[in-house]
């Protein structure tokens, strides 16, 4: 389907066809980037599972520098969007020429920061031994793929605004399939170890941001940014940090408060480490239509709002809500009949027994709240679509620091539950944050548009 059949779908068309043609693809697409991190697990754990935590260990760090490229994608993706369905296509190809050059900016200084800083981070966090020499390592290489990961958020953000969510599967499913055979070469025959692993994903990502600009450019993308002549326009970088920096504060804040979590997973030992991150890969997997629903529902809601049709951007988050909490039932009942068997399947290392039992014990608390988690996502896919990003934020940064990381630790220190207060408290938090995401929405306060249309 062509770019400017997808607008009219969007805008005119059957809701459920439009989420469903939409999302299917970013489901794809995030599929293939969490089988992303599960082949590296796979593989990393099949040397030790010391290994396998380092890289759960490390990872909200990275999570915390390119939540800002996040924020600006999501920006991008709102804003663009809008643009399109007010017909305002000059307008979009500035601001997204804007956007490139301003992340760009943001992942070169975050690439050098980052691998400065990736010693005395990880001893903050507490890593000693192993722990802390493979998570060095393998941090500071993936610091190295920050701007082609970066590049390539904007060109999902241009594409998903216009519809075409198609292309930028593809690219993912071919950088994929490259990682995957990478990663036992690089770790195995090169005998690179965790360093072969990272340095898998850094060459495979490179490949994803050249094939993705190369097609922007030569497809037929409706929104092509140009540079010749580039001056920053202080008015549209006002619109981007304005939509995009509530969400990067919402992911960074997340991100701190998962590292302040993993230091207290941590206190319970490398195993429990170990299954807390085996358990959220798998779960992350099962939860992929729902957050393609999410990110689906931000264009859709975009267009419609830019044309001012909030009766459909009503409906078409009322029907997000009820495919995802189809979808999320489903993936529940997998989880809860097959845990023993998912679990053996993805720990490949059965060196430490307790791992796998850690990891069936938080399966059964975490498995409840997969409708949840999908609700969460349509909400975010709402806040996000009409541009009301703080309220995103806010249920980011609250699902974690008011809910999530209080109730650990009163477990912690006033019960004898052990690892499993940890579990509850994660799963009980998604009811909590969901609750409130409905309270924001039937006040109503989201539905204008974050920019003046009327004014480009």
């Amino acid at each position: 389907m062509k770019t400017n059949d997808k607008s009219k779908l969007i805008l005119n068309g059957n809701i459920y066809k439009a989420l469903l043609s939409l999302s299917v693809p970013i489901m794809i697409n995030s599929l293939i980037q969490t089988l992303y991190n599960l082949v590296d697990g796979i593989w990393v754990s099949k040397i030790s599972s010391v290994h396998f935590a380092a890289t759960a260990f490390v990872w909200p760090v990275n999570f915390l520098f390119i939540s800002i490229g996040i924020g600006l994608s999501i920006a991008g993706t709102s804003i663009i969007s809008q643009l399109i369905g007010a017909n305002k296509i000059k307008e979009a190809n500035r601001h997204a020429a804007q956007l490139i050059v301003l992340t760009v900016l943001c992942a070169i200084t975050f690439s050098v920061v980052g691998i400065t800083l990736t010693p005395y981070i990880v001893k903050w966090m507490g890593a000693t031994g192993d722990l802390a020499k493979y998570s060095i390592i393998y941090l500071r290489i993936t610091f190295l793929d920050m701007v082609f990961m970066f590049l390539f958020f904007n060109y999902s953000s241009i594409m998903n605004s216009q519809g075409n969510t198609v292309h930028p599967t593809i690219f993912s499913g071919i950088s994929a399939v490259l990682n995957t055979i990478l990663d036992p070469i690089f770790i195995f025959t090169f005998d690179l170890g965790i360093a072969g692993a990272a340095y898998a994903t850094l060459i495979s990502r490179i490949l994803l941001a050249v094939i993705g600009f190369i097609h922007l450019y030569k497809g037929n993308s409706m929104i092509v940014p140009r540079f010749r002549g580039f001056k920053f326009d202080k008015e549209i970088i006002n619109n981007i940090v304005k939509v995009g920096l509530p969400t990067s504060i919402g992911q960074s804040g997340a991100a701190i408060g998962f590292i302040v979590l993993n230091m207290f997973i941590g206190s319970y030992g490398t195993a429990t480490i170990a299954a807390y991150a085996m358990v959220n890969r798998i779960t992350s997997l099962i939860s992929q239509p729902a957050m393609g629903l999410g990110s689906a529902l931000t264009a859709i809601v975009g267009q419609n709002t830019g044309a001012n049709k909030e009766n459909r951007v009503r409906e078409s988050f009322h029907k997000a809500t009820l495919l995802t909490s189809v979808f999320g039932f489903i993936g529940c009942s997998i989880l809860l009949i097959f845990d023993i068997e998912i679990i053996n399947f993805f720990m490949q290392s059965k060196d430490d027994p307790s791992v796998i039992e850690l990891s069936v014990n938080y399966l059964k608390y975490i498995s409840w709240s997969m409708p949840l988690m999908g609700i969460f996502s349509v909400l975010q896919g709402l806040f996000q679509g009409t541009g009301k990003t703080k309220y995103s934020m806010t249920m980011e940064i609250g699902r974690l620091w008011f809910v999530r990381l209080p109730m650990i630790l009163l477990f912690k220190n006033f019960t004898d539950w052990g690892a499993s207060g940890i579990w509850f408290s994660m799963s009980f938090s998604n009811l909590i944050v969901c609750l409130y995401g409905f309270l924001i929405y039937l006040k109503g306060n989201w539905k204008s548009s974050v920019i003046k249309l009327e004014s480009l």
